[in-house]
Order: structure tokens, then C-alpha cells, then sequence
């Protein structure tokens, strides 16, 4: 069986595990979660670290030059009615006195994931969270430093943030559809505040709700594969979308930007895999990015792909 089957065989069982995608939902691992230490997998969820002075990162980005010849090449698209949204990424160079391990156990984030001494990730934006019956998501799109004088109304009132929010609100709200009924917003666009190691950040999230039945157990692997893979950190429309994504960015995200989650046999809850650090053979990658629409503008995406660098 695939690790979708897998999954519906375990969650019908009712057996807990834990369960890790890239982004293309082609790289899906399994784990129980009696297991996961001597597979050197970590994970925590809502839990907080004691708080630390961290280090701080050294950058190495890509040039804003060749940055830019990727986004004009995303504008095409979208101009071209090819995709209305888009999430372009990149990997970035850094130096960081600190092991995964460390950054894994200093850092504080909703969820926090340490894969085998080969990546750590910790994540302010939850996936989906099924319980009760009922499937939970709450996509996070709009990000401002908390220092800019009147942050909150400023970030609220972009027209470019609020287009890419209802973009994205509409597509979960669409992957919902898929495996559940009774879909609606619950929220939309209310502030969460980000503490980091070098500032406070203000992030606009959506809450969006539908019912499954209580048989979702049983079928918890099909609910999966038929959201993967994360519409707020891919676009829409989606399948085209992660079509240019291959194209244009030039590098393998892997498991970046796909997610994590664990079923404990009576719910499910899991995060996407932003703010990931990834080991390479000469030290680090920090792989980051945001959402771009016919509003946009490189220069400003260019500064929020490097804001997100950051440690919380």
C-alpha cells in the first residue's frame, strides 16, 4: 500500500503516527510515534522553549538581479491568466553558530519539526487540524514588522495583501469542499503577533471550518492527498501554479513548504513546513519566499523573502 493507504489503515485503527510530506505530496513518510526516536525525528506542537538570546544569522541571498528575472518571469504568467497567485521561494546561504539540535530546542513556534539531523523547521502556519468531526484550517498570508507606526491598520489596509489573502482564503475554502461539507469562513483576516529573536512581527490569518463525519479515521490519507499540496504556500490555480513554481525557481524545494502532522488516534493537527533550515555538506540553507499577484512589486517581495530569515 502507499503511505496515503497507510495512512486510512493506521487512523482506522486508531494508532498514532506521525506523518512528513514534501511539497509535492510525492515524498510521504510514515512514522508511529513509538518510533520516532530511533528514526531521530523530533517534534513539538505548541509547546515554548526557554526563552534565549540567539545568534544572529549571517545571510547570503540570492542576487536581487536574478531574483527579479524569476519574478518577471511569474508576472508573464500571470498576466498571461496563467495563475492569479503564486508563492515564489529561494534558498539562501547562512552561517549560524548553532546545531539543528539547538535550533530545534531554542526556538519557539507552534510547530517544530527536527528530521534526522537534516532539517529543522519551525512554523508559525498551521495546515489543517481535524477534530470532532469537523476540518480546521487557517492560512496565514500578509506579514509587517510590529516597530512600523500603526502596523496593524497599515497591513489590513493594503490592497496587494488583501488581494492575496482572499486568493488564498478561496482556495482552502475550495480544498476543503473536496472532503467536506458545510465549508465557511469563520474568521477572516484577523492579526497574530510573532515574537523573534531580532523583532516582533505581525502575520493576517483566516480560520476556515467544514464537517467531515465521523468516519474521517478511516479516511484520513484520502483527506491528505486531496489538500496536498498547501495552497497558501503554492497558489492557484493550484496545479498549474506548482507547474510554473518547477519551472521558475530553479532549485528542489524537498520538503520545504510541505508539512508535517500527527494523529494521536483521536485527532489530527499539523503545520506547514515554513522557516526551515535545511543541513547541506558546507553548512546551512534557509529556504523562504511569499505569495505574488499582479500587484506586486520585486523589490518589496525581494525584502520579504530576507525578512523572513529569522529565528523566533
Amino acid at each position: 500500500m502507499n503511505s496515503f493507504e497507510y495512512i486510512n489503515h493506521l487512523a482506522k485503527q486508531r494508532k498514532p503516527f506521525l506523518v512528513v510530506s514534501d511539497f509535492l505530496a510525492q515524498r510521504v513518510e510514515v512514522y508511529l510515534l513509538d518510533d520516532l526516536q530511533k528514526h531521530s525525528i523530533y517534534y513539538a506542537i505548541a509547546t515554548h522553549s526557554q526563552k534565549r538570546l540567539l545568534p544572529s544569522i549571517t545571510k547570503t541571498p540570492i542576487d536581487f538581479a536574478t531574483y527579479n528575472q524569476k519574478f518577471q518571469k511569474v508576472q508573464e504568467y500571470i498576466k498571461s491568466g496563467e495563475s492569479y497567485l503564486l508563492n515564489l521561494t529561494q534558498p539562501t546561504k547562512i552561517s549560524l553558530d548553532l546545531t539543528l539540535e539547538e535550533i530545534f530546542a531554542s526556538t519557539n513556534a507552534e510547530y517544530k519539526l527536527l528530521y534526522k539531523d537534516k532539517f529543522v523547521c519551525f512554523s508559525p502556519e498551521k495546515f489543517i487540524k481535524i477534530e470532532d468531526g469537523y476540518i480546521d484550517t487557517y492560512p496565514m498570508k500578509g506579514t509587517i514588522d510590529a516597530s512600523i507606526p500603526q502596523a496593524k491598520e497599515k497591513i489590513l489596509a493594503d490592497t496587494k495583501e488583501m488581494a492575496e489573502h482572499i486568493m488564498v482564503v478561496d482556495l482552502l475554502r475550495n480544498d476543503l469542499s473536496i472532503v467536506a461539507k458545510k465549508v465557511n469562513v469563520k474568521k477572516f483576516r484577523y492579526i497574530t503577533k510573532l515574537t523573534t529573536n531580532q523583532k516582533n512581527l505581525l502575520q493576517v490569518s483566516s480560520h476556515i471550518n467544514g464537517y467531515l463525519g465521523d468516519d474521517w479515521h478511516e479516511r484520513l490519507g484520502d483527506i491528505l492527498s486531496s489538500v496536498l499540496p498547501a495552497g497558501s504556500i503554492s497558489g492557484t490555480p493550484k496545479k498549474r501554479t506548482v507547474e510554473i513554481i518547477e519551472e521558475v525557481e530553479g532549485y528542489d524545494r524537498g520538503f520545504f513548504s510541505g508539512i508535517f502532522g500527527v494523529y494521536d488516534g483521536k485527532k489530527f493537527d499539523s503545520g506547514v513546513m515554513i522557516r526551515f533550515i535545511e543541513k547541506v555538506q558546507d553548512g546551512y540553507i534557509y529556504k523562504s519566499g511569499g505569495g505574488i499577484t499582479l500587484d506586486s512589486k520585486a523589490k518589496d517581495e525581494y525584502e520579504e523573502l530576507l525578512s523572513k530569515i529569522y529565528l523566533p
